[in-house]
């Protein structure tokens, strides 16, 4: 079984009837130096949405089930995602005209950048059957975003033993049992005893470890109120100290502007320049001693700590059964009805395409090495190209800024040795 959707004819209108887009303007546009098209993010700052109903559910329960796509963050990504939600079918209360960031979802799989957060997420969502509640279970430590502007294909794989595999570009980056309880968080199969919620800690119970010694004094020497530093009095002023010179001085090249109005104005000041002679002196203006630590300073006193003859110890509440608890052999997912994006971006130039559903890996390989390959090696070829040429183009600019610092502290100490004498 083998689902495939290509987002670009989605935007065309191709079975316009299961498709819905809200909010930010989806176009339907080539890839940049491609005559390749996909689904676009057109405009910065806007949440996006749409959806694709595929004609018949694809079930994750038996054997392998690949999920694929290609992105493309054209104009970079500060902060926004990339990701796609395989949803749940209608039944369980939505509709595709409303689809939203509330639509329920099997899977949501792909890139996710914004200030500390840079990952690849893979999120499922299952049903406790104790309660009925849908748990969304986050994979951990996932892969990062590449950089770069290129176009990467993410595939995830989902195995009949309980394993899902995530590559980028068709490399593996994270191996996964939806079981392990170190592989999500929360862990699939909840904890067998939970802390008792109606269990009160005692009034009576102390959990300080340590406590101020109550015999403890104040020594009779212990000078709250000495300062931190006090002047260094062994420091001696430099002998070309320039007493007399100030550390700025008017610029004798800025002259009042003609219209300048001192009425409406006010009186016209110069700005003010760095001393040229402070910079080949010591100091300039007056001098004052340095400031040291001071030896006797102590700062506030407090009693010392001393073990805690009444420590009961760090208080828990009693375990109980977890009346939610259950066990499983494997993820009892719910089948994918529906394929959405939704998203909020700051970006715009996120391009979509090629999204694949497929029951065989090598049906997503076929993909990878004749849709997407292609396309990141001429992109790869572009980017190398662009690179050398701005490499060349950074040394050249290193060698003027350099003949700038050059020149600038030349006249500067021409300047300055002319001042002095």
């Amino acid at each position: 079984m083998m689902f495939i959707i290509y987002v670009g004819l989605v935007a065309l209108g191709v079975d316009i009837d299961v498709v819905f887009g809200a909010a930010g303007l989806w176009k339907h546009s080539k890839s940049e130096g491609h005559e390749d098209y996909g689904l676009l993010v057109s405009e910065k700052a806007r949440k996006y949405a749409i959806v694709k109903v595929v004609d018949e559910p694809v079930s994750l329960k038996d054997g392998t089930t690949v999920l694929q796509f290609e992105t493309r963050l054209q104009s970079g990504i500060e902060c926004g995602g990339a990701y796609i939600k395989f949803l749940r079918p209608q039944e369980a209360g939505w509709k595709p005209e409303e689809f939203d960031n509330e639509s329920p979802y099997s899977i949501m799989f792909g890139p996710d950048k914004c200030g500390t957060t840079n990952k690849v997420h893979f999120i499922f969502k299952h049903k406790n059957p104790k309660n009925g509640e849908y748990v969304e279970h986050h994979l951990k430590y996932p892969p990062s975003v590449p950089s770069d502007k290129l176009t990467h294909v993410y595939t995830a794989t989902l195995k009949r033993d309980k394993e899902v595999k995530i590559m980028i570009d068709g490399e593996e980056k994270k191996k996964a049992n939806f079981l392990a309880a170190e592989d999500f968080d929360p862990p699939l199969i909840p904890a067998k005893t939970i802390p008792d919620p109606d269990d009160k800690k005692p009034e009576d119970w102390d959990d300080k470890e340590k406590i101020p010694d109550p015999n403890a004094v104040k020594p009779d020497d212990w000078d709250e109120d000495a300062p931190m530093e006090i002047e260094d009095e062994e420091a001696v002023k430099p002998e070309v100290w320039l007493d007399d010179e100030p550390e700025e001085i008017d610029d004798p090249e800025e002259t009042k502007p003609e219209d300048w109005d001192d009425e409406e104005d006010g009186v016209w000041e110069p700005p003010k320049m760095y001393n040229p002679k402070c910079a080949i002196a010591p100091g300039c203006g007056e001098w004052k001693r340095p400031m040291k630590s001071n030896p006797a300073y102590k700062g506030k006193w407090s009693p010392p700590l001393i073990d805690n003859p009444n420590y009961k110890g760090v208080w828990k509440a009693r375990e109980i059964p977890n009346p939610n608890y259950f066990e499983l052999d494997k993820p009892d997912f719910e089948p994918i009805a529906a394929i959405g994006i939704e998203i909020w971006t700051m970006q715009e130039g996120i391009l979509f395409d090629n999204i694949l559903i497929a029951k065989n890996e090598k049906v997503a390989k076929s993909y990878r090495e004749t849709k997407w390959k292609p396309k990141f090696e001429v992109e790869k070829e572009r980017q190398q190209a662009e690179e050398e040429a701005s490499g060349l183009d950074f040394l050249a600019s290193i060698k003027v800024m350099l003949l700038q610092v050059y020149l600038w502290y030349y006249f500067s100490f021409t300047q300055s040795c002319n001042i002095l004498t």
